[in-house]
């Protein structure tokens, strides 16, 4: 990721705008991730026992919601290929599958870039698995 940091300030002009997003470091579980993402890029053993390890916990966790919530299960995933542009299942294996996994806390990413003269101009957190996204300007 150090080096993704730095190249990414390449192209920047002088007051120019740079646009990233990093995954949130969410400490244990971050770890828990890379080790099974890492068995699920050993070989073909790994990736079958991640993918019928996690694809009936992520199929029965949405089912049990969308029973508690008195939704249609199939809704989840029309819905979800409408708005992402893949299907949730495809999107099971790019999760899976995302490696090297590399986090990072918002904290980290802002003294990093305010040490390379950028000033953070906008930034939106997240406390899930999702990325924290930042807006800097090169000042």
């Amino acid at each position: 990721m150090q080096k993704a940091l730095e190249n990414v300030q390449i192209p920047v002009g002088e007051k120019g705008k740079l646009f990233i997003a990093i995954y949130n470091d969410q400490g244990n579980a971050s770890t828990r991730w890379k080790k099974v993402k890492k068995i699920y890029n050993s070989g073909s053993l790994g990736k079958t026992f991640i993918i019928f390890t996690f694809f009936p916990y992520f199929f029965l966790r949405g089912l049990v919601a969308d029973i508690f919530r008195i939704k249609n299960p199939m809704k989840r995933y029309t819905d979800y290929k409408k708005r992402r542009g893949m299907s949730m299942v495809r999107d099971w294996y790019y999760w899976l599958g995302g490696y090297p996994f590399e986090v990072a806390s918002p904290e980290a990413i802002f003294e990093y870039y305010k040490k390379n003269s950028y000033r953070l101009t906008r930034l939106k957190t997240t406390t899930s698995w999702g990325c924290n996204q930042f807006v800097f300007e090169k000042s």
